[in-house]
């Protein structure tokens, strides 16, 4: 498996001590002309990199707050194909890795190779598909390795540890480690083992751990970086987004850092 771009970005952060921080936006929502700015901004603000969402009909993962930052920009005309336009058109004005996280259905209405290619000249480094299981991918993997693309692939509070053990050893970039049963959205506790359940996917994983979903605050942000690598956090900065609130992410972003 090669080292891609997304896997010496994550690693030049974690060199220098600090925990990895993934915020999630919606591409389009506010209109897809402050995509630019806003990813400038998370940079700015100290981001590792920035998933992107792309805005779908039937986001079977996403909480209320992703649904209606969706739902928001698909009425504006958003879509994949728009999206990786003007990521290509800015490519040279961005230092941040960006990775996608969508389900299958748009890649597959765009034509998958074709998809694939124009992440890579749009500059993605990497792509989520939480509708994709280990059985369906094909030759997905390799057609992604071919264009440089790490794919990476969630681990989930119930799985077996033998299917948590086959996600790690597939995923590229980092592994997502899913941190409550359910959607995407704010939450005011985790489990009480949910430090075991982090601190084993880091002893099954060679790439970097993520945890992801209901990671709202800062003190939550510490206290599972504490267990992994790093957080990435949704629902809290789609709203602040929305709301005007940046110095709610701008705090969550330095919460990160060693």
């Amino acid at each position: 498996m090669s080292i891609t771009k997304l896997d010496q970005a994550l690693q030049q952060t974690l060199v220098k001590g600090d925990k990895i921080f993934i915020p999630y936006i919606m591409a389009g929502d506010g209109g897809l002309d402050q995509l630019p700015e806003q990813i400038n901004f998370l940079a700015e603000a100290g981001a590792t990199a920035i998933e992107l969402g792309i805005p779908f009909s039937d986001p079977v993962a996403d909480g209320p707050f992703i649904q209606a930052a969706g739902l928001r920009a698909l009425q504006q005309g958003v879509s994949l194909r728009s999206i990786l336009k003007i990521l290509k058109h800015t490519k040279e004005q961005r230092a941040i890795p960006i990775v996608l996280m969508t389900y299958f259905n748009p890649i597959y209405a765009y034509d998958l190779e074709t998809c694939l290619k124009d992440c890579a000249e749009a500059g993605v480094f990497g792509l989520i598909i939480p509708d994709l299981p280990l059985e369906e991918e094909g030759t997905i993997p390799e057609l992604m390795e071919n264009h440089g693309l790490a794919l990476i692939r969630l681990a989930t509070l119930t799985s077996s540890k033998e299917r948590l053990t086959q996600i790690a050893e597939r995923t590229t970039g980092f592994l997502y480690a899913v941190t409550v049963t359910g959607t995407t959205g704010v939450r005011s506790q985790f489990i009480e083992s949910i430090g075991d359940y982090l601190t084993d996917l880091k002893t099954i994983s060679k790439k970097p751990v993520l945890a992801g979903f209901g990671v709202s605050n800062p003190e939550q942000v510490k206290e599972l970086s504490h267990y992994c690598d790093g957080v990435i956090v949704g629902s809290k900065i789609v709203a602040s987004l929305h709301e005007g609130k940046r110095e709610t992410i701008e705090k969550l972003i330095q919460a990160a850092k060693g």
